[in-house]
């Protein structure tokens, strides 16, 4: 399994964006981020570096893998 780097939330949200991810709104400190036919939506914690942990359920919930994630970047 590739080792997950330590992302700034913008960063986060860029590579996202890339994987066709929006932002649909912000409420304190996270990102509530959406895409046309997912069910789910991505909570980005606007906190900087992202927990790693955090990161990758972020990648499981958009059904990704983490080599999928870092190849966008």
């Amino acid at each position: 399994m590739p080792q997950i780097p330590s992302l700034r939330a913008s960063e986060v949200v860029k590579i996202f964006e890339k994987l066709g991810w929006h932002v649909a709104r912000q409420r304190g400190s996270h990102m509530i981020m959406i895409k046309a036919g997912e069910i789910a939506s991505l909570s980005i914690p606007n906190h900087n570096p992202v927990a790693k942990g955090t990161l990758r359920s972020l990648i499981r919930s958009a059904n990704l893998t983490v080599s999928d994630f870092l190849t966008v970047k």
